[in-house]
């Protein structure tokens, strides 16, 4: 996916799609551990 997005962004010069390149780069070199504590945080009880 990142290398189509980039092929998509360098033949574009659309800055969506380098934004969404990023956005893919930066979830997939975080293994996705930043959206599980997110997660965890929204699952805590209101008090």
């Amino acid at each position: 996916m990142l290398e189509f997005t980039w092929k998509l962004f360098s033949q574009t010069g659309n800055i969506d799609t380098y934004l969404l390149f990023k956005e893919l780069e930066r979830e997939q070199q975080f293994g996705g551990e930043e959206q599980n504590a997110e997660q965890k945080e929204i699952d805590q009880p209101i008090s």
